[in-house]
């Protein structure tokens, strides 16, 4: 399937000098005496860098078909994080710490997320957008101490930094946006 250079939305993959791409931004624009135009800005699929590229009327852009297949992170090493597939674990496979920079704060032991394959190749990992962690560290909350907000930064499983409201403590369970690194809902309070 191909795509008409109008039809570029956000979200869509597609194929550039034979690689995969991701549309980040697209902005349809119209100049005077001048034929209409597709600005947009794309990050490939397998190394993460960003482009911008435009995309004229006679242009006919092909539709990337991505595989999702689902995976499972192992563990750490060495600044590789390994992976492997759902329900078979001799299918092995690891990112570097660069590879998947902008999601290595959210990975956990255990934590399914969904490998992103093009013609056989995987090319990245997609984490779920809502994940439980535990709370490992947080600070005492101070009756009356709402001049920051009301929010205290707590360390989760993981490691990452997430501002939470006062009443989280040690132990709990917190739900967290791993695009946004927000935190989202309490859902068990620690015993």
């Amino acid at each position: 399937m191909a795509f008409a250079y109008n039809e570029l939305r956000p979200g869509m993959f597609v194929i550039l000098d034979g690689e995969p791409w991701e549309v980040k931004e697209a902005e349809f624009l119209r100049m005077q005496q001048r034929k209409p135009v597709m600005r947009t800005t794309l990050k490939h699929c397998a190394t993460g860098k960003a482009r911008e590229h435009t995309f004229h009327q006679s242009d006919t852009i092909p539709e990337a078909e991505l595989e999702k297949m689902p995976a499972q992170f192992i563990y750490e090493s060495r600044g590789a994080y390994w992976f492997h597939e759902k329900g078979n674990p001799g299918n092995r496979f690891s990112f570097s710490k660069d590879d998947i920079a902008d999601i290595v704060l959210y990975v956990r032991k255990d934590l399914e997320a969904t490998a992103l394959t093009f013609e056989g190749r995987i090319l990245s990992i997609v984490l779920p957008i809502k994940v439980e962690y535990e709370v490992t560290e947080a600070p005492p909350a101070i009756r009356g101490d709402t001049a920051q907000g009301g929010t205290k930064q707590v360390v989760i499983a993981s490691g990452a930094n997430v501002a939470t409201p006062l009443f989280i403590g040690t132990g709990d369970i917190i739900v967290v946006n791993t695009q946004t690194g927000q935190y989202v809902e309490r859902i068990k309070k620690a015993a």
